[in-house]
């Protein structure tokens, strides 16, 4: 059974910067593609940034420059720095994983990850 644990949020200033984790168990990490994504309050969820197994990776236009997405295949940890961030970056965050190697338009796709975390919370003041 996949478990997936994100950690990291918090609340930051604008400008400031954080460091999202997901930790994985239950499946062969290294073999799914993994991501992250978000919702605001009222707003649909949204693919932030994806890596397939291949290490390829993918980041909505929204977040380019400021977000990166990396793991550690030895703790089976994903990660998400996120840099200079703005008001509009306040969400949950969750992280997520699939089992198939997605190609690069599917890796922001809500729906083409099968597994999901619990999120958390990521607050950015003006």
């Amino acid at each position: 059974q996949v478990q997936l644990v994100e950690s990291g949020g918090g609340s930051v200033q604008a400008g400031g910067s954080l460091r999202l984790s997901c930790a994985a168990s239950g499946y062969p990490y290294s073999s799914y593609s993994m991501g992250w994504f978000r919702q605001a309050p009222g707003k649909e969820r949204e693919g932030v940034a994806g890596i397939n197994s291949d290490g390829y990776t993918r980041y909505a236009d929204s977040v380019k420059g400021r977000f990166t997405i990396s793991q550690d295949n030895a703790k089976n940890t994903l990660y998400l720095q996120m840099n200079s961030l703005k008001p509009e970056d306040t969400a949950m965050y969750y992280c997520a994983a699939d089992n198939r190697r997605l190609a690069w338009w599917q890796l922001l796709s809500v729906l083409d990850f099968g597994s999901w975390g619990q999120g958390t919370q990521v607050t950015v003041s003006s």
